[in-house]
C-alpha cells in the first residue's frame, strides 16, 4: 500500500441539452482536458480506465476511448445512479493505494437528452416505478417528512435555488447562467408539491474525467485524503430521518474519521442538490448543521460564497446540470480547482480543504443507491 493517491488532472465538456453532439465528442473534451491538466502526454501512461455511464449502451466506455487512442488496457465500467464516477474514482484511489495500478483515468459520461426529454422514467419493476413515482415526488416526500419533523418554510427552499444559481452565474461551464430571485423560484410551475421547476435539476449532457495516480512531487496535484462508499441499507421506516439521511450520515462519518478531520474544517463542499431539499439534507448529514438547522444555514449566508463554508460554489446541480454519470467528476473538477485557486470569480479564499457528497437514488426498498463522500486537500 502507498501512502497517498492524487488528483493528478480533471477536465469536463461544457453542459447542457447538446444532443447534436454525442458522447464521443464530449469524452474528447473532458478527457483531453484532464490528460493535458496531469501532464500526461502518451496515452500509454495510463494504466486502466475506469468509466461511469448509467444509459450508456453496453461498450459505450470503449467506443469513446478507441477514439482517443487509449485501446489495450483494462477498462471497467460502474452504474451507481448519480453517484457512478465517484464510485469509479473511489475504486481508482483504492487500486492506486493498493499498487494494483500507477495511474488510472476515471471518466463519466451521459448523454440524457437521447433517452428523455423530462424526468427519468420511473422502474416499473418497483412499487413507486408502477405508481408513477419518479424521483422529483420523491423528494417531495423528503421535504414533507422533513416539514414534518422541523418544519420547513418555502423561503429556505427558495434559498438554495437562489444561492446555487448565484454561483451558476460565475460558472462559464453551466447549464444555466442566469441568476434567480426567490419570488421566481416561488412562483414556477409547480413540479411535485413542495418542489417548483426552478427547484429541481436539469437533465443535461456532457462528460467528465479525472487522472489519479500517486504522488509525483507536483505541487497541483491534490490529495485524495479520504474516500468512502456504501449502498442504502433496508428502508424499513425505524428511522426519524428522511429517506437518504441515514446513508449521507455513515458514509460522511466514515471519511470524517479516515481523514482525521471533521465537518468544521473542511473549506468548501460540493454536495448532490438534484432538488433543493437534497441540499438541506445533505448538509445536516454531513454534520455541518444540525438536524433541522439546513434550512437556516442557508438563508444565514454560511453556504453562500463569501460565507463561512461555501456549499456548491459551482452552482451545482440545480445551474450545472445532472448528467447522471458525469456529475460525481463533475464535482471532483470543482473541489479541484478550488483548492488549486483556478476557479475564477467563484473561487473560494483561502481554500485548503474541500469535500464532494454524492448521492445516488431511486431503488425501491432500500436508503438509496450508493453515497459517496470524498475529502481532497489538506
Amino acid at each position: 500500500m502507498i501512502g497517498t493517491a492524487f488528483v493528478q488532472g480533471v477536465g469536463t465538456s461544457s453542459f447542457g441539452r447538446q444532443p447534436g453532439v454525442g458522447a464521443p465528442l464530449l469524452a474528447q473534451q473532458a478527457v483531453g482536458e484532464a490528460l493535458a491538466d496531469a501532464g500526461v502526454d502518451d496515452v500509454r501512461d495510463i494504466d486502466a480506465v475506469f468509466a461511469g455511464t448509467v444509459f450508456g449502451a453496453p461498450g459505450t466506455a470503449q467506443r469513446m476511448l478507441q477514439l482517443l487512442g487509449v485501446t489495450g488496457v483494462p477498462v471497467l465500467t460502474f452504474e451507481n445512479a448519480c453517484a457512478t464516477s465517484t464510485t469509479a474514482l473511489h475504486e481508482a484511489r483504492q487500486s492506486v493505494l493498493s499498487g494494483r495500478f500507477e495511474r488510472v483515468l476515471c471518466l463519466g459520461v451521459e448523454t440524457m437528452t437521447l433517452h428523455f426529454a423530462g424526468p427519468i422514467t420511473p422502474e416499473h419493476t418497483d412499487a413507486e416505478g408502477r405508481a408513477g413515482l419518479a424521483l422529483p415526488g420523491v423528494y417531495a416526500m423528503v421535504a414533507s417528512r422533513y416539514e414534518h419533523l422541523y418544519g420547513l418554510e418555502p423561503k429556505a427552499l427558495a434559498a438554495v435555488a437562489v444561492k446555487n444559481r448565484r454561483h451558476g452565474a460565475l460558472n462559464p461551464r453551466a447549464q444555466h447562467g442566469a441568476e434567480v430571485t426567490a419570488e421566481q423560484v416561488l412562483a414556477s410551475r409547480m413540479v411535485a408539491d413542495p418542489l417548483t421547476l426552478l427547484q429541481c435539476c436539469d437533465i443535461s449532457d456532457a462528460a467528465t474525467a479525472a487522472v489519479i495516480g500517486r504522488g509525483r512531487g507536483v505541487d497541483r496535484d491534490v490529495p485524495i485524503a479520504a474516500s468512502a462508499l456504501r449502498s442504502g441499507e433496508l428502508w424499513d421506516h425505524r428511522s426519524t430521518h428522511p429517506w437518504g439521511y441515514e446513508l449521507m450520515a455513515r458514509v460522511a462519518g466514515e471519511a470524517w474519521h479516515e481523514a482525521g478531520i471533521g465537518p468544521g474544517d473542511v473549506d468548501l463542499f460540493e454536495v448532490h442538490d438534484a432538488f433543493t431539499i437534497g441540499e438541506i439534507t445533505a448538509t445536516e448529514a454531513l454534520g455541518i448543521a444540525e438536524p433541522g438547522g439546513g434550512g437556516d444555514l442557508v438563508l444565514s449566508g454560511h453556504t453562500a460564497l463569501g460565507g463561512r463554508q461555501p456549499v456548491n460554489p459551482s452552482g451545482g446541480l440545480l445551474s450545472r446540470g445532472h448528467p447522471l454519470g458525469a456529475t460525481g467528476l463533475a464535482q471532483i473538477a470543482e473541489a479541484v480547482w478550488q483548492l488549486r485557486g483556478e476557479a475564477g470569480q467563484r473561487q473560494v479564499e483561502g481554500a485548503r480543504i474541500a469535500a464532494v457528497e454524492t448521492m445516488g437514488g431511486g431503488t425501491a426498498g432500500i436508503d438509496g443507491n450508493g453515497c459517496v463522500v470524498v475529502v481532497l486537500g489538506g
